[in-house]
């Protein structure tokens, strides 16, 4: 029963984190108001919640509750999806900094105003990390029908 709770939980916080990512790339829309900066660094606040569920769930379905990390760690499409899963977090550095930057000027109700060049990092940073996480059920999809085995 554990086993599927850690499962289904793993697999929320895939959906909530790619429907975060979503939201962000929709807000993210230039002239900013006041209500859209201020929901852009609340759902960044909880991407990086999610993002720490899936990465927690993760480990904890390798170690305990999972195939056994022989079987994980002697696969190299886990070894991908993990390595997309860390470029997907690398990559939500940048929008992050940004919204993070923006806390002073919100408490004194002033709108941000990212440049252009802020605007297409981290338009684009946000559309790649969601090209990621599109990918990585591929391959986690195929590691569960045998592919990726090493040796």
């Amino acid at each position: 029963m554990t086993n599927a709770f850690f499962a289904y939980l793993h697999f929320i916080a895939i959906f909530a984190l790619f429907a975060l990512l979503s939201i962000e790339h929709v807000l993210f829309k230039a002239p900013l108001d006041l209500l859209r900066a201020r929901s852009l660094m609340i759902t960044d606040i909880a991407y990086g919640v999610c993002a720490s569920v899936v990465l927690l769930t993760g480990l904890a379905r390798v170690l305990w509750f999972g195939k056994g990390t022989a079987y994980y760690l002697g696969n190299a499409l886990f070894h991908a999806k993990v390595g997309l899963f860390i470029l997907a977090a690398l990559l939500s550095i940048m929008p992050t900094y940004v919204f993070f930057n923006w806390r002073n000027a919100l408490r004194a109700g002033q709108v941000p105003e990212p440049s252009p060049r802020q605007i297409t990092l981290v338009t684009w940073s946000i559309r790649l990390e969601l090209l990621l996480l599109l990918v990585i059920p591929l391959l986690a999809t195929l590691m569960a029908r045998g592919f990726g085995v090493m040796g």
